[in-house]
């Protein structure tokens, strides 16, 4: 049994993780906003606090002596990087980033040129030397500045887990929300980006994504090092269409069109052919395995977001019909 200290943890991804921690025996402690309380991690020890006060509680901490530090938003703000308070005080730490730390999400988004980058991309792969492309008013931090912030410290060693595209109950992003929605409103055609569609994104389901980082911090092989996660097998976008078609018995045609051809709200934001592809070897070495398959990860997501749509009206389709009425 770890005891384990979990910064964040009550929002998409840190529920299923806590909840397996618990499920697996472990002293877990969460110290959070106390804005969310999900059933699901009752089991664990609550700490309530505003993030930027974390080095307040440093004291009160040392005296529950966590082994293990996981941190799930590193780019809050703790009084600078949350896990570097730890040191001298917890063995080693865990902390999620993502895959845009590479330079082929760079690539993909127009902002680093040619050449392509050669997938799968392993853990030694090219990192991008600007800013994350994405970033936004509300989105203002940037994962590679995070991974230099906590790695190089021999006295707390570091584990990175860099995940893809999460989707699964409870999505912020709602990534399936387009495609089921519109097959549930029974259209003829869904409309895809010819460049989207045939592009390769590597993904995994929530759950799965929790066991990954659950393994990260349970695992001592895992100390001090970082970590692709994503499924075995990484579809197109126009396959992973067609895979939520089959799960909601949808018959309708996908159609891919040039970016030329769209209206803005239909194209896609990234520039190029560039995919996104990992290689998880190094996480498998260490036992990983996915305990949800793909198809019962799509159904349980695809369930959970027909009860969002419920209360929801349906788009403005005009600009598709528009678009579908000037090719008959």
């Amino acid at each position: 049994m770890a005891r384990v200290l979990v910064l964040g943890g009550t929002r998409f991804l840190g529920p299923p993780v806590v909840q397996a921690l618990l499920e697996a025996g472990h002293e877990v402690t969460v110290f959070h906003r106390g804005s969310s309380e999900p059933a699901s991690i009752e089991g664990a020890e609550h700490i309530h606090a505003e993030f930027s006060a974390l080095p307040d509680h440093m004291a009160a901490f040392a005296v529950r002596q966590p082994e293990v530090v996981l941190d799930v938003v590193p780019y809050i703000d703790k009084g600078g990087h949350g896990i570097r308070h730890f040191r001298g005080i917890a063995d080693r730490a865990v902390a999620i980033t993502s895959l845009d730390v590479y330079r082929a999400f760079a690539v993909a988004w127009g902002t680093e040129g040619t050449p392509l980058e050669s997938m799968p991309l392993t853990e030694d792969a090219a990192i991008r030397s600007a800013p994350a492309p994405d970033l936004t008013d509300d989105i203002d931090f940037d994962n590679v500045e995070v991974e230099n912030a906590l790695g190089g410290d021999s006295s707390l060693p570091v584990s990175v887990l860099r995940l893809p595209i999460l989707y699964g109950p409870h999505d912020p992003q709602r990534r399936l929300s387009r495609y089921v929605r519109r097959m549930e409103d029974k259209r003829d055609v869904i409309i895809l980006d010819a460049r989207a569609a045939a592009r390769r994104w590597s993904r995994t389901y929530i759950e799965n994504a929790a066991v990954a980082v659950c393994l990260a911090v349970t695992d001592p092989r895992a100390t001090g090092r970082t970590f692709n996660v994503g499924s075995v097998d990484t579809p197109t976008e126009a396959q992973w269409v067609a895979a939520i078609a089959e799960v909601l018995e949808w018959n309708g045609e996908v159609i891919a069109l040039p970016s030329e051809q769209l209206p803005e709200s239909l194209r896609s934001q990234l520039q190029t052919d560039q995919d996104l592809i990992v290689a998880t070897d190094r996480l498998r070495e260490l036992g990983y395995q996915e305990p949800v398959g793909f198809r019962d990860g799509l159904l349980r997501t695809i369930d959970w977001e027909r009860q969002q749509e419920l209360a929801e009206a349906s788009p403005d389709y005009a600009a598709e019909d528009q678009v579908l009425a000037s090719r008959d």
